[in-house]
Parts: C-alpha cells; sequence; structure tokens
C-alpha cells in the first residue's frame, strides 16, 4: 500500500533532505507532492536519483485526499497552513517551532517517547523537536532509563545550517571576503560568522537565555521527563552541517564510565566512538549524511556525586530535522495508524 505525501518547504534545505530521506529510505509513497511558496513554484526537486518533482504553491494546495504532509517552511507559515492540512485529514509532522509546546500536540523523537505519537489523533499534528534538543536526548534516554537524571548542563556548537540555507550561504561570502580583506555586514546572524563563535541563537528573554536555549529546556521536560533540571548555553559555530555538544549529567544513582557506554551502545540510533588516543572521538565533518547520533569523550564528572560527561555530535538535517520526521510518519505506518487519522474543523 502505498501513501500520498506532501513535503512543504521542499526547496529549503530540510524539505530537500527530507525528499532525500523518504527516497533512500524507501518510504511506501505512491505520490509525493514537492510543495513551497508561491516564488518557488514552478520549480524543480530531486526526489530519488530519477524523479523531479515540481514545485507546487502552498497557497493553492487542497491537502484533501493526501495522507501525510512533511512541514518544514517556517514556523508564521505552519501556525497558518499545518491546521489546514490537519482539517483536511491529512496528518501533520511539522519540523517548525510552532506547535511543539502546545499540549495536545505530541512532541516526539521516536528513539525517545514513540508512544506519544498516538496523541496526534487530537489534532492531526505531531511536532518534530528542535535540533539540538533531538540529539541530545536521543543520548540521554538509555541513560535516564537506568541511573535517573536530576540535571543536566549543555553548551551546543551548532552549524549555519541550522539558520537554514541562508545561514550557509552567509558562512561562505564572509569566509571569502576574510580573504580579500574585504567587508560583508551580517544579515543572517549578529555578527560576522567565520573564523567566529557568536553565543547567541534566536532571541533574548527576560532572563537572560536565548530562546535557542529555552527550547532545549522545555522540549526535554515534555519528551523525557519534566522533572529533569536543564541549562543550556547555544553557540554558532562556523560550520556548514552538524551539531556539537558538551553534555553534563547529574543522575540520582552511581554510574560508571563502563555502565553508560554500555548503556549507549545498546540504544537505538547511537552510535559510541569513544577512543582516548588523539582522534578518537567524532566531529561535525565526519557525521555528514549520517543518521546516528554519535557519542564520544565519555568520563565522570567528579564535581557532583554522580556526574557523567559526553560529547555528542549528529548532523542536524539528517536526525536533526528530515530523518526524525521521516521516522515518525514510519512509525504511524508500521502501526496502521493513518487509519484512525480524523479530520477537524479549521
Amino acid at each position: 500500500m502505498g501513501f500520498r505525501v506532501a513535503v512543504v518547504g521542499a526547496t529549503g534545505a530540510v524539505g530537500r533532505e527530507i525528499l532525500k530521506t523518504l527516497s533512500e529510505r524507501d518510504f511506501p509513497v505512491s505520490e509525493v507532492a514537492a510543495v513551497a511558496s508561491g516564488r518557488s513554484a514552478g520549480s524543480q526537486v530531486s526526489f530519488g536519483e530519477e524523479t523531479i518533482l515540481t514545485v507546487k504553491s502552498l497557497d493553492q494546495f487542497d491537502f484533501t485526499g493526501w495522507d501525510i504532509a512533511l512541514f518544514s517552511p517556517g514556523a508564521s507559515i505552519s501556525a497558518v497552513h499545518a491546521p489546514r492540512a490537519a482539517a483536511a485529514g491529512c496528518v501533520v509532522i511539522d519540523n517548525t517551532s510552532q506547535f511543539r509546546m502546545e499540549p495536545d500536540v505530541p512532541l516526539v523523537v521516536p528513539e525517545v517517547n514513540p508512544e506519544a505519537i498516538a496523541q496526534f489523533i487530537k489534532r492531526n499534528i505531531i511536532a518534530n523537536p528542535n535540533c539540538s534538543t533531538i540529539q541530545m536526548v536521543v543520548a540521554l534516554k538509555p541513560l535516564h532509563d537506568k541511573f535517573k537524571i536530576k540535571r543536566v548542563v549543555v553548551s551546543t556548537y551548532q552549524s549555519v545550517s541550522g539558520a537554514g540555507k541562508e545561514g550557509m550561504d552567509e558562512l561562505l561570502a564572509n569566509t571569502k571576503v576574510h580573504y580579500v580583506h574585504d567587508k560583508n555586514p551580517p544579515q543572517i546572524f549578529q555578527k560576522d560568522i567565520a573564523f567566529n563563535v557568536i553565543p547567541q541563537i534566536d532571541m533574548f528573554m527576560d532572563d537572560g537565555a536565548t530562546k535557542e536555549e529555552w527550547k532545549m529546556v522545555v522540549e526535554t521536560k515534555k519528551i523525557l521527563d519534566p522533572a529533569i533540571q536543564v541549562i543550556a548555553t547555544c553557540v554558532r559555530v562556523p560550520v556548514f552541517i552538524g551539531h556539537s555538544e558538551a553534555v553534563f549529567v547529574e543522575f540520582e544513582n552511581p554510574i560508571t564510565v563502563n555502565e553508560a557506554r554500555a548503556a549507549l551502545r545498546a540504544a537505538p540510533g547511537i552510535l559510541v566512538h569513544d577512543q582516548r588516543v588523539d582522534g578518537g572521538y567524532m566531529t561535525p565533518a565526519e557525521t555528514q549524511g549520517d543518521d546516528a547520533v554519535y557519542v564520544s569523550r565519555i568520563r565522570r564528572d567528579h564535581t557532583v556525586p554522580h556526574g557523567l560527561a559526553f560529547w555528542c555530535v549528529s548532523d542536524n538535517l539528517r536526525k536533526g530535522a528530515a530523518l526524525n520526521a521521516v521516522q515518525i510518519a514510519e512509525y504511524l505506518v508500521a502501526n496502521n495508524m493513518l487509519a484512525k487519522k480524523t479530520i477537524k474543523a479549521a
């Protein structure tokens, strides 16, 4: 049986990665639609190696009869069109921040809380978490199950692709002008990103945290456990693809490095690459195109009674966005859940 799948935001970095991931994983499609803004309508995008799709205008697109819509067009656009798709009976898997913290919308990482997917019948919408949250909770889940996490301190080193194609273009442009001693004032980022790091992602909030840091806190609580205390510092770095995180975890119960390593190795979606030699760890450049969350540098944190530190890296366009959304769609299909979808009034 095949399913009709619409990819909304198909011309963006995440949208293109969703199309690529659907094809690579042989998702059972009978028809795929590439949908984007009116200015992109009529352009073409690839689905697999042989299929070219002509982009359709989102404003005119009728979701009636479509089974799944994978959204990544930006929060304000999802706010308008995701409920419209859901009301037409199409199950929406939304990559934006628009619905993540709404109590009747499940926020899902399939390796962590797949049971939450069933809640989609309330609104026909499932939210994909923030890319930095996804890779962290994948790594935390097996540790929390065995040793119970009390507190997490995390510093992220996030690539410019987290800001979309425009962010990648700005890094390239700024790098070029550095070599010719020219100037290219930042447009996407707050300061020059080339040969620099910027300790701000998204806007500042009243308590001094940025919205990206707030997302990591509240999303981790919603996905994993509301009792976990989290503080994050999120930093943009001059890397094109791949987010990295230094994570410090305090547990309620005793934990050893060997126990942590064994739990991580046994968990789905994680690859442990942890050798205490020069280069015995993973970097973002090495994870591009991979589906896994890589964990390295596992060691005791001696500053707390039951502490652990580790480094985790993942391709933010894959597991941090496209793959996670496609995995949710695969779960819906595997569990025959699309037959239970409901149609709500807009």
